[in-house]
């Protein structure tokens, strides 16, 4: 039965049912077998009118703290922030508008970046913007060898 409102209810308990009626025994397994997919699509899948994507996260961000990954999650979120505004992979050509879709995505991603790993997230958005990587370029999961050397798994 849907709570109707994404903040009524226990929400934690909510997406732990939606995820157990998937198959999975965590958030994470669920989010890993859906690799690139946006936060708001993971939301949507579990609940179009009743989870939002920062409970996703939320729920994410908890497990990744008991597993000691924050950072591989860090990363895990740009990946689904720029396979949503880049499907096709970075832009080929980087003028001012692309630049500005490029820092808002950049931006949304910094939004969900703990306080713990926020000055260590504004150096990847700087070095992405200062020297993007080659046209094309689409990350398909937080081990990307590129990500990892923007954001190396040292837990903050």
């Amino acid at each position: 039965m849907s709570a109707r409102h994404p903040w009524a209810g226990d929400v934690r308990a909510r997406l732990y049912e939606r995820v157990r009626e998937r198959g999975y025994d965590t958030l994470t397994a669920f989010a890993e077998a859906r690799p690139a997919v946006p936060l708001h699509r993971l939301a949507d899948e579990l609940g179009e009118d009743d989870v939002a994507a920062v409970q996703v996260f939320s729920g994410l961000l908890a497990e990744a703290e008991q597993r000691r990954q924050v950072t591989r999650l860090v990363r895990d979120v740009l990946v689904r922030e720029l396979s949503d505004d880049f499907p096709d992979g970075w832009p080929t050509v980087m003028d001012d508008g692309t630049r500005m879709d490029v820092a808002i995505a950049l931006g949304r991603w910094s939004g969900y970046t703990p306080e713990t790993h926020q000055e260590r997230v504004d150096q990847a958005s700087d070095a992405l913007l200062a020297a993007p990587p080659p046209p094309g370029w689409r990350p398909l999961g937080p081990d990307d060898e590129l990500l990892q050397t923007l954001l190396p798994d040292e837990e903050a």
